[in-house]
């Protein structure tokens, strides 16, 4: 029983493993090889976390176009950002309303922002 446990796992390959040795003699293992910085992971969970807070604050702050403006010019509906005559083109509205509009919409997220981390204090 223990030889066929042992045989399925024949082809599992542990990150743990040594798969050889640097110039200094330093056993290197997979996770060594595969692994990145550990700045970089947690860098990366932080902005998806962040993305997330900006959604919400979006998503509860904002109604209509501008919400729509924002969402187009900072990428938070397909990850595309948006030029602003995109945006105007898209709507069918022109480009200086989508600047008046970004930056009304700008300064209600500011002050959403402001007034949220407020009330967590």
């Amino acid at each position: 029983m223990c030889l066929r446990s042992s045989q399925k796992r024949k082809s599992e390959i542990s990150l743990q493993d040594p798969i050889g040795t640097d110039s200094e003699g330093n056993e290197i293992t997979l996770i060594d090889v595969l692994g990145t910085d550990a700045d970089e992971v947690h860098g990366h969970v932080e902005r998806r976390v962040s993305l997330q807070t900006v959604r919400a604050l979006v998503h509860s702050s904002l109604r209509g176009r501008e919400r729509t403006v924002i969402e187009m010019r900072y990428g938070l509906l397909d990850g595309k950002v948006y030029a602003q005559q995109e945006v105007a083109d898209k709507l069918g509205i022109s480009r200086s309303y989508v600047s008046r509009m970004e930056k009304k919409a700008m300064e209600r997220l500011r002050e959403a922002f402001e007034n949220g981390a407020q009330s967590i204090r």
